[in-house]
């Protein structure tokens, strides 16, 4: 065992700090995280936080809205608790140090967004994520509680050895973690393990999220038995730059809040072909839209306008840092036209999650966008998700707290990795490879849209490539690349399985050849456990 504490967070975007800073007066606090303390989903986020704020809003708008764009499947107790509790969120993130912006009546300023019918969306410019993260790490850094391990990056839980006992899921008793730097493998415990990875974006071969959204802790915890939920429903952002230069450069969902349209490359619009919100509808409608016109037209890409917004100035005034950006790429945004592509973003389920972050396996908890609460549904309304962490990260601690200081010394042993192989890691040239293989293959077949034909190849040839990669893992000395292979793998069958088994077509989940909602048959969630 290379270390102890009353808790080990795996991952340190703002789910997994906010979990930490929470528990931290209670107990010792581990944070490991598999770059630097700031790399996470978190960091990206352009857009802001929702709550209700404005006198002309209200908790019953926020949770109808939520409900709206969640197309029947989100749990009403989560989103009531979430909305209700968003207030004292943003209040809570303003002591610890974040700055939103304010309006010139000194009161934080509202944005709207999609899906959302009033203003509440509480930001720092265009760089809210990360503002939140970098009052968080502050924070973090300077809590005589906390240990942040960086270069660290999970390869499975450490679970209870249960040969010759009860039956039933294990417990989680840590983690083994390998060494980015040493290449070493090291094993951390604590009575509770909680799982704060972030989402699955480099799964596809498009996508907004960082090199580090590989799907870790949604595969260490369904390789361990835990349960999983509603993986069909990845969101994709309507509006990625689209430029070959550009890897993964988001264009926030506030720049169509605030007034700018889409255009097809001869210059019409489109959306209100589509919805009657036009470029206001959930983001699953905007993403479906834009595939639609590319794959009727055969272009590569849409046009985003920003000029109704207002003057160029008054555009570079509210969206500096997304200006700078595309700048970069020689675009001047407030002045010409952007073009953008839709792009993997957010995964709205996961490891299953009760309102105290819990999950199925005992000691193991789960929140952000890890965890499946319910609070999402079919479709993640935007802004939610940094509430969603704040709201359930706070809860997980309480609940963590409490189990920490009521149960006694645990005696277990762990399973152990086998991590000592003699021969090195295969050649670079065959990773690479696979990776490409898997992302290409989960873009076109496991997309914005998707029929039956193409899940089943899909599945297939992912079955084979799962096969392959376990193969690399029992035989070959771990590498990083060679981990998170063997994660987006695993990550990208379950979103195959799970949406082979949805018969219908529902929020972020579109299939041909069954394109109509059935609420009479599917209004359940998705669940797949290892057996």
């Amino acid at each position: 065992m290379n270390g102890r504490a009353d808790f080990l967070v795996i991952g340190s975007g703002i789910a997994g700090f906010w979990f930490s800073l929470s528990a931290a007066p209670h107990g010792s606090v581990i944070v490991v995280t598999k770059k630097k303390d700031t790399d996470s989903n978190t960091n990206y986020a352009q857009g802001g936080m929702a709550s209700v704020l404005a006198e002309n809003d209200s908790f019953d708008l926020h949770i109808q809205d939520t409900l709206l764009a969640g197309a029947g499947l989100c749990h009403r107790d989560a989103v009531e608790l979430m909305v209700r509790c968003g207030p004292t969120a943003v209040k809570d993130l303003v002591d610890v140090g974040v700055r939103f912006s304010v309006n010139p009546r000194d009161a934080l300023d509202l944005r709207r967004e999609g899906g959302h019918s009033r203003r509440r969306i509480v930001h720092a410019a265009d760089l809210t994520g990360a503002e939140i993260e970098q009052a968080m790490a502050r924070a973090v850094r300077e809590h005589p509680n906390i240990t942040v391990l960086e270069d660290r990056l999970a390869v499975d839980l450490a679970v209870e050895d249960t040969s010759g006992k009860h039956s039933g899921p294990a417990r989680c008793l840590g983690a083994h973690v390998l060494n980015r730097v040493t290449g070493e493998t090291e094993t951390y415990g604590a009575p509770v393990t909680v799982l704060a990875t972030g989402g699955c974006g480099k799964i596809y071969l498009y996508t907004s999220n960082p090199d580090i959204a590989t799907g870790d802790g949604v595969a260490m915890a369904y390789r361990c038995g835990g349960r999983v939920a509603n993986l069909e429903f990845v969101q994709f952002h309507p509006t990625c730059l689209y430029h070959p230069e550009a890897k993964s450069f988001l264009i926030s969902e506030t720049v169509r809040g605030e007034g700018a349209t889409l255009r097809t490359q001869d210059g019409n619009t489109f959306m209100e072909s589509y919805h009657p919100d036009g470029v206001l509808a959930p983001r699953d409608v905007v993403a479906r839209a834009i595939d639609n016109e590319l794959k009727k037209r055969g272009d590569k890409f849409v046009w985003l306008d920003l000029s109704l917004i207002g003057t160029p100035q008054q555009i570079r005034t509210r969206f500096p840092n997304i200006y700078r950006g595309c700048l970069t790429y020689g675009i001047d945004m407030s002045k010409e036209l952007v073009p953008v592509v839709p792009a993997a973003h957010y995964l709205c389920g996961g490891v299953m999650s009760d309102l105290d972050g819990k999950t199925n396996l005992p000691g193991l908890y789960a929140v952000g966008e890890v965890a499946c609460t319910g609070v999402h549904g079919a479709n993640r309304l935007a802004s939610n998700s940094l509430l969603e962490a704040v709201v359930f990260g706070a809860r997980a601690a309480a609940s963590a707290v409490r189990e920490v200081r009521d149960s006694g010394p645990n005696e277990s042993k762990p399973t152990t990795l086998d991590a000592y192989r003699d021969r090195p890691p295969p050649e670079s040239v065959l990773l690479d490879h696979d990776w490409d293989s898997v992302r290409t293959l989960m873009w076109n077949y496991v997309g914005i849209v998707r029929t039956d034909e193409r899940l089943k190849l899909a599945e297939s040839r992912l079955t084979l490539f799962a096969n392959q990669i376990e193969g690399y893992f029992r035989k070959f000395r771990i590498a990083p690349d060679l981990v998170e292979l063997r994660n987006i793998v695993m990550v990208g069958l379950l979103i195959v399985r799970s949406a082979r088994i949805r018969k219908e077509s529902r929020g972020l989940h579109y299939n041909l050849d069954h394109p109509d909602r059935d609420d009479a048959v599917w209004q359940k969630d998705t669940e797949l456990q290892r057996e």
